[in-house]
């Protein structure tokens, strides 16, 4: 005990060190116990007080990422290494910050979460505590710290999933979420311990952590960083980990299926990322290979295209085939993880920006059509393009975009995954590689059939029956408006963004 005491003064000198550096954590660390507070003791009518505190919070926390960012020289780690603040982080943060305002909003405007007997007071003092957690994956440079994040999103997320349990459907979802969720947990946790055990440190940036990965038997090595990436596999929701999200998807309210379909799935590939760092440079160094990450991505990948785009063609819930969207982006994705090259960071970080957008409109546009005609399946949505009209050509705009259409950002974003792996085709003739692209290529035309299933329905097929469709729009469908024209101006000026 003595010999630990004699390490608090320097432990505390490296707290004292680092805060400066964590100031946009400080700021949502305080407005999550504000908004505590008031939901507590100024509650109001539907929690407007709580809803307009946690956005000054995380606004605020977002102008200290953006002024730490532009002030950024170089990587800086602070707190021992743990925590690794750089441009990638400094992305990452902010495009954290972008997710958790519109969802702010999106809970703002659904009447599902502002009607329900428990009001949203509690969503939103989440608010705080998620974007938190988000930044944490984001610049987490140690394994216990990356651990510890995952946690603090999938708690989260638990509870959001739960929130509203009005139904067998939403409570089994609740459930089988945080079920698979903990036995992912724990297996991660077991894989972080051997990698402990083999290199004696926690801190992915310590060369102790490669020399000492490189001096064990390499089936030892390969079960511990399995043993991590199914961690890591449950955020990212790729195969074989992929089995809780279209249940859930469709059982969680939109609003929270929207969050779990960007923030949580954004911030596991920046952990991925993370984790693969040390790896790839010390390859890159000593010209060995401590684990062959390119099979075990690969495999990733085209399992998680074909899975995802030809499941999706079979579903007529809205909110199951975008689940599946979502698993075959995670699979074309892991095309410009497998690259892991300056290319291939700058096309990954364009396509997670457009996707995040994208992926928000799609569901405010779902969330709106559900509210205003009571239509869940996509074979409900016909003749609605000529009672929508605007909602339907946005959204339209919207599968196209995440189909890889010109002139929008998603086609710009396929391009630079496209040109990223085929560069690294070209420099070392991998197979693996060259299936990754064949089975990309398919799968962009496979998607085509289940994307224009809703323009088929609501342009060029008539309701059997009579809608009663409410008259108005409210403000998230003007949010979702001008996250369209943004994939436009992105797509026909990307040098903008890039």
């Amino acid at each position: 005990m003595n010999e630990f005491a004699g390490q608090i003064p320097s432990l505390l000198q490296v707290i004292r060190e680092g805060i400066p550096f964590f100031l946009p954590e400080i700021v949502l660390i305080l407005t999550f116990i504000c908004v505590i507070i008031a939901d507590l003791f100024f509650p109001g009518k539907k929690s407007v007080n709580t809803f307009m505190m946690a956005m000054v919070g995380i606004a605020a926390s977002l102008v200290f990422t953006c002024l730490q960012f532009e002030a950024l020289e170089g990587p800086l780690r602070v707190f021992q290494g743990s925590i690794t603040i750089d441009s990638t982080a400094g992305i990452f943060k902010i495009l954290f910050g972008g997710i958790v305002l519109i969802y702010a909003l999106f809970i703002r405007g659904n009447r599902q979460l502002q009607n329900h007997i428990k009001g949203p007071g509690d969503l939103y003092l989440l608010l705080p505590g998620v974007l938190l957690g988000l930044n944490l994956m984001a610049m987490s440079s140690g394994l216990l710290m990356i651990y510890l994040s995952i946690e603090m999103i999938s708690i989260v997320s638990y509870l959001m999933v739960g929130y509203v349990s009005d139904s067998a459907r939403q409570s089994e979802a609740a459930m089988k979420y945080a079920l698979f969720g903990g036995v992912c947990s724990a297996i991660m946790l077991y894989g972080i311990s051997l990698l402990y055990a083999f290199t004696g440190t926690l801190i992915l940036s310590d060369p102790a952590f490669m020399t000492g990965l490189s001096q064990m038997p390499q089936p030892a090595v390969a079960i511990a960083v399995v043993l991590v990436l199914v961690g890591i596999g449950f955020k990212l929701s790729f195969v074989p980990l992929h089995f809780w999200s279209p249940d859930v998807y469709e059982g969680a309210p939109l609003p929270v299926t929207a969050f779990l379909s960007t923030g949580p799935k954004l911030a596991g590939f920046a952990v991925l990322l993370r984790f693969l760092d040390p790896y790839y440079a010390f390859q890159a160094s000593s010209n060995t290979a401590v684990f062959d990450f390119m099979p075990v991505l690969s495999l990733i990948g085209i399992s998680s295209m074909v899975v995802g785009n030809f499941a999706a063609i079979w579903q007529n819930n809205i909110k199951r085939m975008l689940a599946y969207s979502s698993i075959g982006h995670t699979g074309l994705i892991m095309m410009a993880v497998a690259v892991h090259s300056q290319n291939g960071l700058k096309a990954l970080l364009f396509y997670l920006m457009m996707y995040a957008i994208t992926n928000m409109a799609a569901f405010i546009f779902a969330s709106g059509i559900e509210e205003r005609t009571g239509a869940i399946q996509i074979s409900e949505y016909r003749g609605l393009g000529k009672k929508l009209t605007l909602e339907m050509v946005c959204f339209v705009v919207i599968l196209m975009s995440f189909t890889g259409l010109p002139p929008l950002a998603g086609f710009i974003g396929k391009v630079l995954i496209f040109s990223s792996a085929i560069e690294y085709y070209s420099a070392n003739s991998s197979i693996w590689m060259l299936l990754l692209l064949i089975t990309a290529a398919i799968t962009t035309v496979v998607s085509l059939f289940y994307y224009f299933k809703i323009p088929l329905n609501a342009f060029l097929r008539s309701s059997e029956k009579q809608m009663d469709i409410e008259v108005g729009r409210n403000y998230l469908s003007y949010v979702a408006v001008l996250l369209t024209l943004l994939l436009i101006v992105w797509g026909i000026m990307p040098g903008m963004l890039i």
